[in-house]
């Protein structure tokens, strides 16, 4: 079969499913997942030509992966369950509380300044699994603590685990490959000095678009979760937002240029803390009005999982408070563990040095290991055990803590161990895992979005870029399976490659946002399992947001500023935004003017408006 259009939209049905699933019909991840993964089974056999063998070689791949990612998923649930069975949740959440009660406040500076640096530390997912349970402890909705550590899945993303989805996912994408070579030659550098580059134009991106990620979260906050619904709250902190976005992603430029790509979201994300945090405890730029969610009786069903902030924490031992420093202090050492064992090479070698998995599975080229020592999930389960010492837990706390967070896993387990082998099946087709001519899934289906593209391409580059973080649920990933090709059509229609593949990244950034696998990992640490598509019907919004900026940035960047699809775009989002922050403004004010009903039922109707 050589219609590249048909191959494209089978290519694209395992995607099409789960979405539909997921968002559509609302249907838990744990039962989209199987569906999503009996489709791309079938077009791989039966159009790519893919041989069982395989598949199941892909499969086994996605299951060694899917372990490694509840490892850490486990590890992060631990670490709540440890905190909250010690009494330490009772001292961290009155540690945000003093600087501010604000909710908006707090996702601000939880979520995306600590966040983006747990991301610049960690990456893979870690953040969510950090801030979501942090925010869920501190009073959150399950799912609004969730909502936040998936959007906050952007802007840092590309620089996430000390530089990996640069250094490791563009550049791995491009070696190897004569034209980029060439192309490095002509332009008077190598591979390394191209990837630098490609970073910083990555950055750069970041920093324009990305600033109005923390705004974004308050409307969420504000518009989906709170008592009158109304997204013009979120609007009433966007001083205080776009100065903690200017104090993350301002660094994040310089730290890029100066020190490198390895420190761009570790120290732009741990500058932005220091200034915010101390700039709000002298209360600079603070709003004069306390933002909070509705009394918890009022909240929707669908908003909580099977978890309260509360458990737990009630039954203190002897009275006694936690002290701020020993309460704080396990999150610090994970941050500490995490930036020691990624940026100290002896100690990095040794704990990556030892895997666990195989290679060449069932005697075909598809291999898979993972790094327990190296893993994030090893650092939480260390901090536990060093956290029963330092918080003189008793043995009966310590075994509910292991007790709790088992049962929790159990939600995402089923999930993620569809999810990843749907995944490697996906992007293991093609002519090396079966007889046939045929590129890849993915790569077919980026193959056929650029010929629809044209010279207008860098519009359409982030979406492939985000497409691929969303079926691999990786930036990494996304990069090694895209670069190289990004690289191609932009010389193919004769514009400059490294604006491209830096768009690439910046794309696939922006896919972690709606990526099932942090979805569903994050959901679970908080004990909210089957809202997967209610979620990503919300993150969906800044993600989409985000690749339009970038796409039309990027074009700006390619061809200048003029009467191009570029600047229209551009000209087009600005206005959308400006309209929509009227037509809210608006909307809320005739809400707030018309006569209120009255009754349970009214209040109901009124909240699932």
């Amino acid at each position: 079969m050589d219609n590249l259009a048909l191959l494209s939209l089978l290519a694209l049905t395992p995607i099409l499913v789960v979405g539909v699933l997921l968002v559509g019909f609302r249907l838990p991840a744990m039962y989209a997942m199987p569906v999503g993964y009996v489709v791309v089974v079938t077009i791989a056999v039966l159009v790519w030509n893919t041989e069982w063998v395989a598949i199941a070689a892909s499969t086994i791949q996605g299951l060694i992966l899917a372990i490694g990612l509840l490892y850490i998923i486990f590890g992060a649930l631990l670490l709540l369950s440890t905190l909250t069975k010690s009494g330490a949740i009772t001292t961290i959440r009155a540690t945000f509380t003093d600087i501010s009660p604000d909710r908006r406040i707090q996702a601000v500076i939880i979520g995306w300044l600590f966040g983006s640096f747990i991301e610049g530390a960690s990456g893979f997912g870690t953040p969510a699994a950090v801030v979501a349970p942090l925010l869920f402890a501190l009073g959150f909705p399950a799912m609004a603590a969730v909502m936040v550590g998936l959007v906050i899945q952007s802007t840092p993303v590309s620089f996430g685990a000390v530089g990996t989805p640069i250094l490791v996912g563009v550049s791995g994408g491009l070696e190897g490959s004569p034209e980029v070579e060439a192309y490095a030659a002509g332009a008077g550098t190598t591979l390394p000095g191209l990837v630098d580059q490609i970073g910083f134009l990555t950055v750069v991106l970041h920093a324009a678009v990305g600033t109005l990620v923390p705004l974004f979260i308050c409307c969420m906050l504000c518009g989906f979760y709170g008592g009158r619904r109304r997204f013009s709250d979120g609007l009433g902190v966007w001083r205080f937002a776009l100065f903690a976005a200017l104090a993350m992603t301002v660094p994040s430029v310089l730290f890029n240029y100066f020190v490198g790509v390895e420190f761009t979201s570790l120290l732009g994300g741990l500058t932005g803390l220091v200034v915010v945090v101390a700039a709000a405890r002298k209360g600079f730029l603070m709003p004069k009005e306390t933002w909070d969610f509705p009394p918890r009786e009022d909240w929707l069903a669908r908003w909580s999982g099977r978890l309260t902030p509360d458990q737990g924490v009630l039954a203190v031992k002897d009275g006694a408070r936690i002290g701020t420093l020993r309460a704080w202090a396990p999150y610090l050492l994970v941050a500490a563990i995490l930036v020691a064992t990624r940026v100290i090479d002896p100690l990095k070698a040794w704990l990556s040095g030892i895997s666990v998995g195989a290679q060449e599975i069932l005697g075909t080229s598809v291999a898979q290991t993972i790094e327990p020592l190296y893993s994030p999930g090893a650092t939480f389960l260390l901090v536990c055990v060093i956290t029963y010492g330092l918080h003189r837990m008793r043995p009966r706390e310590i075994l509910e803590s292991w007790r709790v967070a088992g049962s929790q896993l159990a939600g995402a387990a089923v999930a993620l161990l569809f999810a990843v082998p749907l995944v490697r099946v996906f992007i293991n087709t093609g002519a090396d895992h079966g007889d046939t001519a045929m590129a890849s899934m993915p790569l077919t289906l980026a193959v056929g979005a650029a010929e629809l593209g044209g010279t207008a391409w860098p519009l359409y580059a982030p979406w492939i870029g985000a497409l691929g973080a969303f079926v691999a649920g990786s930036n990494t990933v996304s990069n090694l399976m895209f670069s190289l090709f990004q690289f191609s059509t932009a010389e193919q229609i004769g514009i400059a490659p490294e604006t491209v593949v830096a768009t690439q990244a910046v794309g696939g950034a922006a896919g972690n946002m709606i990526t099932v696998h942090n979805v569903v990992a994050a959901s679970a640490v908080v004990g909210l399992a089957g809202r997967e598509g209610d979620l990503i019907r919300q993150t969906i919004i800044p993600m989409t947001y985000y690749v339009l900026m970038a796409g039309a940035l990027s074009y700006l960047f390619v061809y200048g500023l003029g009467p191009n699809p570029g600047t229209v775009l551009l000209v087009a989002l600005l206005a959308g935004l400006v309209a929509t922050v009227l037509f809210i403004r608006r909307a809320d004010a005739r809400r707030a003017a018309a006569p209120s009903a009255t009754g349970p039922d009214a209040r109901e109707t009124e909240r699932e408006g």
